[in-house]
């Protein structure tokens, strides 16, 4: 005998369903005052029914990382353009054939940062090895932007050991999908920056920030000024690669100008290896490695 759950399930499914096929056959959605209220697109993304839009993205993870025990995320920033090895190599030989000098001179920051790539998967593989041997409730898992590059790369290295590892993805102007290495069904999409932030930050126990851009740095100075101001507990933040870190970011100016206290430099610390950025953490947390 069906449920009632059963039931209200296909009569939600039943809604969507018929909607698609009104597409599928070719008919242009139109506004419909009939069309039940969540199966109307046009009436959804009214700037009125925005909240709405921020209470559904809020609880869709939220709640798939529930049902599979997600509680305790290392999350890894870092460049989405960033390459593996191989295909590094590949592109330099494909641009120097071309004898293109600005693909040649791309090609070769590419092979020449390759290495981060690497180091990011081994570092996820090490937090998943880890966690093999823990309680389902004390277990890390790995989260990432759920996009290319170095968040590929963490991603993937989660997946060589067959762990479970999250993708908050965005949707951007130039479409970007999802790496094949996100678990699909901690594979989210987002269209509100400040939400999928918010996700980052819910579960986080710890945060590695390799080499990226204006992207890395944005999410890295929110969790930064988060623990700051003590809007968030202390979480170890650790910033790989320290000779690209401090020739981009020269903190020590604003300590100088009395913008920040002296213990703020204390905040995070840099690392140069996936097994220095591990025993960061595990130090941090007194972990049994």
């Amino acid at each position: 005998m069906e449920t009632t759950q059963d039931l209200k399930e296909r009569r939600l499914a039943d809604a969507w369903a018929e909607l698609q096929a009104h597409a599928n056959n070719g008919h242009p959605l139109q506004a419909d005052a009939y069309r039940l209220a969540f199966a109307d697109p046009e009436f959804m993304l009214r700037r009125e029914t925005r909240g709405i839009r921020f209470q559904l993205e809020m609880l869709k993870p939220d709640l798939a990382q529930q049902e599979l025990g997600i509680e305790n995320t290392v999350v890894v920033f870092g460049s989405a353009r960033f390459r593996d090895p191989v295909e590094s190599a590949e592109l330099l030989q494909r641009a120097e054939r071309s004898g293109n000098a600005q693909d040649i001179a791309r090609a070769k920051s590419l092979v020449r940062n390759a290495h981060y790539y690497e180091q990011a998967r081994t570092f996820a593989r090490i937090v998943a090895l880890y966690s093999k041997s823990c309680e389902t409730e004390d277990r890390l898992f790995i989260c990432t932007g759920g996009g290319p590059g170095i968040m590929e790369a963490a991603n993937r290295g989660a997946h060589d050991e067959g762990a479970l590892n999250v993708g908050l993805n965005i949707a951007l102007p130039h479409e970007q999908m999802a790496n094949p290495y996100v678990s699909p069904e901690l594979s989210f999409k987002f269209h509100y920056f400040a939400l999928r932030k918010m996700h980052f930050m819910m579960r986080a126990k710890a945060l590695v920030a390799f080499p990226g851009g204006f992207g890395t740095l944005d999410e890295l100075f929110e969790v930064i000024t988060l623990v700051q101001c003590k809007k968030a507990k202390p979480v170890p933040i650790v910033l790989f690669g320290s000779d690209y870190w401090k020739r981009l970011l020269n903190l020590e100016v604003l300590l100088e100008e009395g913008t920040i206290s002296p213990d703020d430099l204390n905040l995070f610390e840099y690392v140069d290896e996936p097994a220095a950025a591990w025993d960061a953490i595990a130090r941090f947390y007194n972990l049994k490695t």
